[in-house]
């Protein structure tokens, strides 16, 4: 099939979340604290519709469900990925995510939540949490029970144009000041650890304590990015991540080049500049997948993509 599939995101509010998806991308958000535009997704949480074109009007679990060859035909049950962009404008929870096989035990079925983050933007000097201090599970449960979190968590700074994988078992947390696009499993799992004493509706938010020591990784260890360039006449790749379920890359686009879909499928995040891709116009805050067959395609105009594909 020859057609590019547009998706209209669907929107969170959270209580960490800012106004920055409405000024940055021009979204229509439900209020001044969404946290989550969840791009291209088929979960049951958030269900993106098609915008345009021979679906338009469908949901994407509808497609995947009935349209499988617009796919590659793959096996699963549910749509592999999910994409993404994320306000911090206050500290996210200090949290874990379980992997396939302890969700699937635990959690009815799910899959867990392998993830990566591209730092899109950040405010000077900002920071996230990747990781802890603690060298075994005994050791782990006493800083827990001592509510000795400042301790416990690993604070590293970060930049503009950073990126991270973090795998299930690790200890995490995005914090304020910081844009992201987010490249996840399609879970939504997550297990709190702290979350600061904060109260939601006058309550406290749940903690995951227990489920949350089962799955921590002891002691951390470190996943380092190997992030590798290809030149084109007019654009740049910039490979950044591949692993068992996904595929991540970066794309310059800076006049235009000519590229061949060889995957299952393509997804595609405009996230900065605007262009076009085949003679359609795209701009900051399109999302888009090329199905399966597309074949080559070109990207043309002033523009900074991120593209997914499943695993390799």
């Amino acid at each position: 099939m020859h057609e590019v599939i547009f998706l209209e995101p669907v929107f969170k509010e959270m209580i960490w979340g800012g106004s920055r998806l409405s000024e940055e991308f021009g979204y229509d958000i439900p209020g001044d604290h969404t946290g989550e535009c969840w791009a291209v997704s088929a979960h049951k949480n958030g269900d993106c519709l098609v915008r345009g074109g021979s679906f338009s009007g469908k949901h994407l679990s509808e497609l995947w469900e009935k349209n499988r060859e617009l796919f590659g035909g793959i096996a699963g049950d549910v749509f592999p990925l999910l994409v993404k962009i994320i306000d911090a404008k206050e500290d996210l929870s200090i949290q874990v995510h379980p992997d396939d096989a302890y969700a699937k035990e635990h959690e009815n079925g799910s899959l867990g939540k392998t993830e990566c983050w591209y730092i899109l933007d950040c405010d000077k000097d900002a920071k996230i949490v990747i990781g802890h201090h603690a060298k075994s599970k005994e050791e782990l449960k006493q800083m827990i029970e001592e509510g000795r979190f400042e301790d416990l968590i690993r604070v590293i700074p970060v930049k503009k144009g950073d990126f991270f994988q973090i795998l299930p078992g690790t200890v995490h947390a995005i914090k304020g000041g910081t844009l992201i696009l987010e490249t996840q499993q399609n879970s939504d799992i997550t297990y709190r650890l702290y979350d600061y004493g904060r109260l939601s509706d006058g309550k406290p938010r749940e903690l995951h304590l227990e489920k949350s020591m089962d799955v921590i990784g002891c002691p951390h260890r470190d996943i380092s990015a190997d992030r590798t360039r290809e030149q084109f006449a007019g654009a740049v790749k910039e490979h950044l991540v591949s692993c068992a379920y996904y595929t991540v890359d970066r794309l310059l686009i800076n006049g235009g080049a000519d590229f061949v879909m060889e995957e299952p499928f393509c997804i595609f995040s405009v996230v900065q500049g605007a262009g076009s891709i085949d003679g359609t116009e795209v701009r900051k805050g399109d999302h888009f997948i090329l199905p399966a067959g597309y074949g080559k395609y070109c990207l043309s105009g002033e523009m900074e993509l991120i593209c997914s594909s499943v695993g390799k």
